[in-house]
């Protein structure tokens, strides 16, 4: 049945259509929704899950290396390096900070299936040593390079197969998308979904793992960290043109994601050429220096952290993890703590009778193609409150000041728990009224979601915290 497991164009249509189906189903027999906490506090009382912090000379396997960086003995998983930048808004000599060098490209994979003429999605209860909740639900496979290829001499990993043997399954979403370049540099992951159909042999999936319809997570992504990072940029990949549902030309919202050809404030070209000009005129110069050097920069050196002079932006920590459910039992690494909370904010309007969204080309230290598009606000708001901080950005007054009626959206969400330590932002998508200006900042533009889900076809045009929202924005219709 999938001999082909190339994508066309017709495929995405017709995936869009059943994805809207599945976005319909709220329930279903295959797991009640209400039942998915209970589930989750199940795994996390079956299992034993242990994070402690410890110094870094406890760390197993970690040390430090010429120049102060911090590598692991293997050569392989991850660094933290230290990264000079110079960019536009950073003083002429520019800026040194300790950043995660991750070379090799992640695994993030959910297996699909029609259960009952509907799309339902495979997925898995893993625990993340970052995580404040430990558990969340996470893609059907997870996995570095350095995992999937036994580096950590653990336990294979379910259903990679799937992913890696071409003609196994078909393929609905396959792409590069990046992480967080605030602490990552140039970091990508393969963001994939597979469909199986009823004759692929799995066998049993465990108690680890759940089929769920995209409606049953689109009620999660309603809560506060249930639903995982990677699992939200994965969903925001799946194509929604051209899945005209009915009464999509009286609902701004359905035609937003729905209909490619609905009234656009920019055209398809017209946007990418706006962005192919911000990355050309734009500044980021990169060069990865010893991390000793951003000491220069008010980073402090401790036996227990990596943290800066001014209490804010993040520190690196170590930490003991053991826990009987991952491929490895125990393990020890390094992680990235941020110092405050962010707040991750979209402003969509209503244009033409299209919502429209209020997107930004952001810089960010470690881009890999100099900006990528992130929401309307992206930001921690500490840092632009009291003295000596920075001024507000755009449009942060607005959000602040923002009723709660106008708010259509508001959950906290967590970042990536494999690299960074209790990391959560304030994800919000807050409606304008019609007076709002339609003219914004050259940095900003309004675009349908039609045309940011096009977008997620490609690598490196949204970045990961606008993923989530696009895949949040889900929950709008």
């Amino acid at each position: 049945m999938f001999a082909d497991t190339v994508p066309r164009a017709g495929d995405r249509t017709d995936t869009a259509r059943r994805l809207l189906t599945s976005a319909r189903t709220p329930d279903s027999a295959a797991m009640p929704v209400d039942r998915v906490p209970g589930w989750l506090a199940d795994q996390a009382r079956a299992g034993s899950f242990r994070v402690t912090r410890v110094p870094f000379a406890a760390l197993r396997g970690w040390y430090f290396g010429d120049g102060g960086n911090l590598c692991h003995e293997s050569g392989r998983f991850f660094a933290v390096e230290g990264l000079h930048v110079t960019a536009d808004g950073l003083p002429e000599r520019g800026w040194k900070q300790p950043i995660i060098v991750q070379p090799e490209v992640g695994l993030l994979g959910i297996v699909v299936k029609e259960i009952d003429g509907v799309l339902h999605f495979l997925m898995q209860a893993k625990m993340e040593p970052g995580n404040r909740n430990m558990l969340q639900l996470s893609p059907t496979v997870q996995a570095t390079r350095s995992n999937f290829t036994g580096v950590h001499q653990g336990r294979g990993i379910p259903f990679l197969d799937l992913f890696l043997e071409r003609g196994r399954a078909r393929v609905l979403v396959d792409v590069l998308q990046s992480e967080q370049a605030d602490w990552f540099l140039a970091k990508r992951n393969r963001n994939m979904i597979v469909e199986i159909d009823g004759q692929t042999e799995i066998g049993e999936i465990g108690e680890d793992f759940r089929w769920l319809t995209f409606g049953q997570l689109l009620c999660l992504l309603r809560l506060d960290n249930v639903v995982n990072m990677d699992t939200r940029s994965i969903l925001a990949c799946l194509p929604t043109a051209g899945a005209e549902p009915v009464g999509m030309d009286s609902d701004p919202v359905l035609r937003s994601f729905h209909d490619l050809s609905a009234p656009s404030v920019h055209g398809m070209s017209e946007v990418l050429s706006w962005l192919t000009g911000i990355r050309a005129v734009r500044r980021l110069v990169q060069r990865r220096v010893p991390l000793s050097e951003v000491a220069e920069d008010g980073w402090e050196f401790t036996d227990e952290e990596i943290g800066h002079s001014g209490g804010r932006r993040f520190r690196v920590i170590g930490a003991d993890v053991s826990a009987s459910n991952r491929e490895v039992a125990s393990w020890t690494q390094p992680l990235i703590q941020p110092q405050v909370p962010g707040l991750m904010a979209l402003i969509v309007k209503r244009i033409g009778g299209t919502l429209h969204a209020l997107v930004q080309a952001r810089v960010d230290v470690g881009h890999l193609n100099v900006a990528e598009l992130a929401p309307t606000v992206h930001c921690r708001p500490a840092d632009h409150t009291g003295p000596g901080t920075e001024p507000y950005p755009p449009f942060l007054a607005d959000v602040l000041a923002a009723p709660k009626v106008r708010f259509h959206y508001d959950a906290v969400q967590s970042e990536e728990g494999g690299r960074f330590y209790h990391a959560e932002n304030r994800y919000a998508i807050t409606e304008v009224s019609d007076d709002f200006p339609e003219e914004v900042p050259k940095d900003y533009a309004w675009l349908t979601f039609a045309q940011l889900t096009e977008l997620l076809a490609h690598g490196n045009y949204l970045n990961v915290e606008l993923r989530t929202l696009v895949a949040c924005a889900h929950t709008l219709y």
